[in-house]
């Protein structure tokens, strides 16, 4: 007997989900992160689920690890000092970028450029040139790359960038320089722009390399530390990375290619969100993972998560695909502040984190966050995390009490209400990033709602948005440790074409695809996933001839070039409204290998006698601008059937369960939530 275990560290709580690899049986805990060495709250997660699932640590065969190492790299600046090797007369790639300003149309006046993440002292060029087609105008001037090497190497350099003018058509001189950096830069990490992302654009390019040599080393020593520590810990376990676009990689493939795992943590939560909402029938979902620190949301399509060809941390756009998902600076510790000058409440996006955390952790925090509003107005029991942390309701309503004063409002209640209904708002933007600006109405989907703070938030989202049922899933605390330990390796291959869909016939187009499966494929193998167990998915980047931008699209290979420039005219026209009457042009190509997904379980509850759950008392509640009589209900003791009628709140280990007057809570006999408007039911 074997197990697999999910892994998922946010800024708040490291999440754990245990999976008997035989019965698909599950088993979770959550314990608190240590930012200082997240490994200990990882064996900490360990430790407790094995405990309770009363197995020995060495049974575990493996591990499925979705990280922010790489994400708080970017956004602490914490990475390595890169130095950029590319072609004379480009040194200043990353500086000139596309020269687009963020922002209203004062933007370009108060934005504060960010910094390269290869500064240009750092920046060397090479005398040699490739042409578009692949062929060599100028050779590589050999001598000439070793100085600029040693120059680098005398800068101090920990890791190593060479993207190359036109080098996705012919990787050779990128070859010869990394063959010359081993010499010049022993021990020296070295990305290539021709394996990152061998696509044209030189600026994506080069700064999609560059960036995955600044989070490299970093990466590095977390994934070989934490491979150590569990060895030494007493779990011989095989470790896995979840990739931005929800597949797996190995630990050595993770570390060539960290820049697609900036996305870990969310992509872990969407591919759990997915997995559960179909239990209960429905796939087509908004997904909102609210954590203490930030809120992750995305939308999701006949089950199938949307992939997008950036991905965005912080001031960072990078070329590597991800799953569509937008990040909210709105969490459980997203402290609450009123700026003197404006006297107006603001939520976010400083967070208290986990240490010293929210007022109500009792750890030294005194700043008011949206947890201690949820203290407040009763929301919250007094223990989280299975008893892990006992809520001091005191210094909550200290905390809060300071906003109430600044604002000139008569009570605490009043000012927790406006913090609750801000950070609300705050996480509604970000829902219609990804629905109303996208095209879609929120209200042809179900929205689904987990991370330890997004329960409480989820029956006033699905007010906001017109989403129902919203969907709460068994243990939403650490739902995206269940998707982690439910997705599969997969691994990806991508190349430049550049030539119009009419004059490419079907075969040449066949071929293309085919090359790039057979190497993605060839890869999988390497990392233990057979080729007769592999999935493969194709997609391309397709523009109207002429355009400048283009989208990415999905299909199958029997579809052919006419049909690949059907799914896109219909993509086009529902983005834009309107199509043109010209050739398209398929400029990159894209082919995903997927393995096996693996075997979990889903919960069966056993039918309710009646539909009236066992209360386990009542409490007071703030909601709409007074006190009522909410009921309280173990989740535990929900049966398929029962309906929970609001004012009401369902505690369970892991995260808190409101339901507000006028909606009911019905109980799916999968183990979730769905909670509707009472007039609807």
């Amino acid at each position: 007997m074997s197990y697999r275990l999910g892994v998922d560290v946010g800024g708040t709580f490291t999440d754990v989900l245990l999976v008997d690899e035989d019965s698909g049986i599950t088993w979770r805990a959550k314990t608190a992160s240590t930012p200082s060495d997240q490994s200990v709250g990882v064996l900490n997660g360990i430790d407790k689920v094995c405990a309770e699932a009363g197995i020995d640590r060495a049974e575990v065969a493996h591990v499925l690890h979705g990280t922010t190492v790489a994400t708080n790299a970017i956004l602490e600046g914490k990475g390595a000092t890169v130095g950029l090797v590319t072609t004379k007369g480009f040194r200043q790639v990353l500086q000139i970028a596309r020269s687009f300003v963020p922002g209203g149309l004062a933007g370009w006046i108060i934005w504060p450029k960010p910094e390269p993440l290869a500064a240009l002292e750092n920046t060397v060029e090479v005398p040699e040139r490739v042409a578009t087609d692949g062929t060599v105008v100028t050779e590589l001037d050999e001598e000439a790359t070793r100085v600029a090497l040693r120059k680098l190497r005398g800068n101090g350099v920990e890791a190593l960038a060479v993207s190359l003018i036109n080098a996705f058509a012919n990787d050779a001189h990128e070859r010869r320089i990394a063959e010359l950096a081993a010499e010049e830069l022993p021990g020296v990490e070295v990305s290539l722009s021709s394996v990152v992302l061998p696509e044209m654009r030189e600026y994506e390019r080069a700064l999609t390399t560059v960036a995955n040599g600044y989070v490299q080393p970093q990466v590095a020593r977390y994934v070989t530390n934490l491979t150590a520590q569990l060895a030494a810990e007493g779990v011989p376990a095989e470790l896995s990375i979840l990739r931005s676009d929800g597949g797996l990689s190995a630990a050595g493939a993770a570390i060539a290619a960290p820049v697609t795992m900036l996305l870990s943590g969310p992509a872990g939560g969407v591919t759990g969100a997915v997995w559960v909402a179909e239990q209960s029938g429905h796939t087509e979902l908004l997904t909102f993972d609210m954590g203490g620190t930030s809120t992750d949301v995305a939308l999701v399509q006949n089950a199938q998560a949307r992939i997008g060809r950036e991905t965005k941390v912080g001031d960072l756009t990078v070329r590597a695909s991800a799953v569509d998902v937008r990040t909210v600076g709105a969490g459980g510790g997203s402290i609450a502040h009123v700026p003197q000058l404006t006297r107006a409440l603001r939520v976010g996006p400083q967070s208290a984190g986990a240490e010293p955390g929210p007022a109500a952790y009792g750890k030294g925090g005194t700043e008011p966050t949206v947890t201690d509003a949820n203290v407040v107005l009763g929301y919250l029991p007094s223990t989280l995390a299975g008893g892990e942390i006992t809520l001091d309701r005191e210094a909550a309503r200290t905390a809060v009490q300071a906003v109430a004063d600044a604002m000139g409002l008569e009570s605490a209640e009043a000012a927790a209400a406006g913090i609750i209904d801000i950070v609300n708002e705050n996480m509604l933007g970000g829902l219609r990033l990804v629905s109303v600006q996208q095209g879609f109405d929120p209200r042809d989907f179900a929205l689904v709602a987990f991370g330890g703070a997004g329960p409480l938030h989820a029956n006033a989202l699905g007010k906001l948005t017109g989403a129902w049922p919203v969907i709460v899933p068994p243990s939403p605390g650490v739902l995206c440790a269940l998707g982690d330990a439910t997705t599969s390796a997969r691994d990806e291959s991508a190349r430049t074409v550049l030539r119009k869909l009419g004059d490419l016939p079907a075969t040449e187009f066949a071929s293309v695809f085919g090359e790039l499966a057979e190497a993605a494929g060839r890869r999988l193998v390497e990392q233990g996933v057979p080729a007769d167990r592999q999935t493969i998915t194709y997609s391309a980047d397709v523009r109207f001839v002429g355009q400048g931008n283009e989208l990415p699209i999905a299909f199958d290979l029997a579809d052919g070039p006419k049909g690949l420039a059907a799914k896109f005219d219909a993509e086009h026209e529902r983005l834009f409204s309107f199509t043109l009457p010209v050739d398209h042009e398929l400029v990159n190509a894209r082919a995903t290998v997927t393995g096996d997904r693996p075997r979990v379980a889903p919960i069966r509850l056993d039918a309710a006698g009646s539909a009236d759950p066992e209360s386990s008392g009542h409490t007071r509640v703030y909601v709409d601008g007074e006190f009522v009589e909410a009921a309280l209900f173990d989740r535990l003791g929900l049966r398929a059937g029962h309906v929970v009628t609001g004012p009401a709140i369902v505690t369970e280990m892991d995260s808190t369960t409101l339901v507000l007057p006028g909606h009911i809570a019905t109980t799916d006999p999968s183990g979730s939530l769905l909670i509707t408007p009472a007039k609807e039911a």
